[in-house]
């Protein structure tokens, strides 16, 4: 087994005013060589949009492009005719391929929005862009986890065009969590929203995050109550 720590005060970050960013990889004026990615999982951006701004039209191709709303609403505009709104408790997931515009900005008018955005390399390259997003409010327990994305259609998942499988639970302090690894040779990229959890005796706190790879589980233990993100992924 070998891992890395990702330590949340040593993110890139990036103040524009309307936009207070933190990268988990080389994203933007934030570069490092040393941290340009964990296996297919290529960006991690953890934002906090002002009240009615956001990102405009602009392109994206071959990428595989997953947002999590943590708190307030994204209004969403595609060239594919998409058009709607993603609130915290849903995710989003937008296969690039060829190409695909979208705009995406704060739904509301007086709350700041805080949003993840996740950017995954593609298993195929050049497919046709697709569009999808689901509510996993009703389905998530406490104590235990929830697959919001996988490879396998047709499960309650959101289809993503990768061998990765994303998922979130919230657990209460002092359980364990084992996780065992779905995809032979990927790694985990274990993200703490928030709370405190210990990994292979890492204490990790909120924002920070542990990638492990070369085994086929992990055991999560929670210090206090904790919500957590699991990043299954390709190793390549």
């Amino acid at each position: 087994m070998k891992q890395i720590i990702y330590p949340a005060n040593e993110r890139g970050t990036n103040d524009l005013g309307w936009l207070k960013a933190n990268f988990s990889f080389s994203f933007g004026p934030y570069y490092n060589p040393k941290n340009i990615r964990f296996g297919a999982l290529r960006v991690l951006n953890d934002d906090i949009i002002a009240p009615g701004r956001g990102f405009g039209l602009h392109p994206h191709d071959n990428m595989e492009i997953i947002t999590i709303p943590i708190a307030g609403a994204l209004e969403h505009k595609d060239s594919m005719g998409n058009s709607g709104v993603v609130a915290a408790g849903e995710v989003q997931v937008m296969s690039a391929g060829t190409g695909v515009q979208h705009s995406e900005f704060n739904h509301s008018q007086t709350e700041a929005a805080n949003t993840l955005q996740i950017w995954l390399f593609p298993k195929e390259m050049n497919i046709e862009p697709r569009y999808e997003q689901k509510s996993f409010s009703n389905v998530m327990k406490i104590n235990e986890l929830t697959t919001l994305v996988s490879p396998v259609k047709d499960n309650g998942s959101l289809w993503i065009n990768q061998d990765a499988t994303f998922s979130m639970g919230d657990f209460e302090a002092q359980k364990k969590i084992y996780y065992e690894i779905k995809t032979p040779g990927n790694g985990v990229y274990v993200f703490v929203l928030d709370g405190a959890l210990k990994i292979n005796d890492s204490l990790l706190n909120k924002r920070d995050a542990l990638g492990v790879y070369e085994t086929d589980s992990i055991t999560i233990e929670t210090e206090v109550k904790s919500r957590l993100l699991i990043m299954e992924v390709p190793m390549v």
